[in-house]
């Protein structure tokens, strides 16, 4: 199915079941000219192919990777689906929350309007343990924010962390480059990973290192400085300053050309940095193609391998908890 919400501020949205989606988001420029910042498809047909690159869907049960898609609770291993090489990426290959068909149900109130879904995973789902009942609320408010609430309760103790995957390109999508983009990150420190995407359990300063973007500035302009062939661009996490539970700005990403800023606020401890280095052409909406470095992902989130780190955050939820979090996207143009 398919949800729709506009605002005041001339904004447009579309929303579809198939992993609770972010299908289109539509924002005026400077000039008042208005384009869609997300990649994407032009049906539900597409986010069921092959070509999917999680466009805009909510990722889980767990986002990122797992080491050999292996944790332990209580004393239990358990094995997840492996579909990233050695390990476990982004809920799994088969029935991830990217993958499901999740029930929606529209809302207005009088400061916006959006969609609420919600799935239950089956205990064993993708191999994680426990029925787990997810529900992620977007809201298109008057004030030009995406707000993306997430709702999670078990009956077993279970890893859970969720994001949102979609692909901005503040230009508008079609266009063939988002290194462009400025962009500053209230990030002091970066988790650095192994040659398979598993962080090597190290907090790293991003002082005097490509990863520096405390400072606004533009992706592409040290992207080659990295050193990581089998990456040929950013794919990290980043360790956000201030206390994870509360809500702050961490980022802000400007498309010159257009005027539009998108600022991101979220209560959680990382956000991961992708800058679509594995778009290899594949066709989007209204006829474009996406060629690599065609948008940047910005998926606020629990740390990469957090289950198999215990110096990290955790990311346990226990029967009797709930899982809580919420990431504010906000969109507009400014005179830059």
């Amino acid at each position: 199915m398919e949800f729709y919400a506009e605002n005041k501020a001339g904004h447009r949205a579309k929303w579809i079941s198939r992993g609770a989606t972010l299908a289109e988001w539509h924002v005026p420029d400077r000039q008042g000219v208005t384009a869609d910042i997300v990649l994407g498809f032009d049906d539900e047909a597409g986010y069921a192919s092959g070509d999917n690159q999680h466009f805009g869907c909510t990722t889980g049960r767990y986002a990122n990777r797992i080491a050999a898609g292996k944790f332990t609770i209580d004393g239990k291993e358990y094995q997840l689906a492996l579909n990233n090489g050695p390990n476990h990426l982004h809920g799994g290959p088969k029935r991830g929350l990217d993958k499901v068909d999740w029930e929606g149900e529209s809302f207005q109130h009088e400061c916006g309007a959006g969609v609420i879904f919600r799935y239950s995973s089956p205990d064993g789902e993708e191999g994680y343990p426990g029925r787990l009942d997810v529900t992620v609320k977007y809201t298109l408010t008057d004030v030009g924010e995406m707000v993306i609430e997430y709702e999670a309760v078990t009956d077993q103790p279970t890893h859970v962390n969720l994001t949102n995957h979609s692909y901005f390109n503040l230009a508008g999508q079609g266009t063939p480059s988002a290194l462009e983009h400025v962009l500053r990150l209230e990030a002091d420190h970066y988790t650095p990973k192994d040659a398979t995407g598993i962080p090597t359990g190290e907090i790293a300063p991003v002082a005097g290192t490509p990863y520096d973007f405390t400072n606004p500035t533009a992706l592409g302009a040290r992207i080659k400085e990295l050193g990581e062939p089998q990456l040929d661009g950013y794919d990290h996490n980043f360790v956000l300053n201030g206390k994870p539970g509360e809500t702050r700005l961490i980022a802000e990403l400007v498309d010159p050309q257009s005027g539009r800023k998108l600022t991101v606020a979220t209560d959680q401890p990382g956000v991961q940095l992708y800058t679509g280095n594995f778009l290899k052409g594949q066709p989007g909406k209204g006829g474009v193609t996406y060629p690599g470095y065609s948008a940047v992902c910005l998926e606020t989130q629990a740390f990469p391998d957090s289950p198999n780190k215990p110096d990290f955050p955790s990311t346990l939820l226990r029967p009797g908890e709930t899982y809580r979090q919420a990431c504010i996207y906000r969109c507009g143009a400014d005179d830059v």
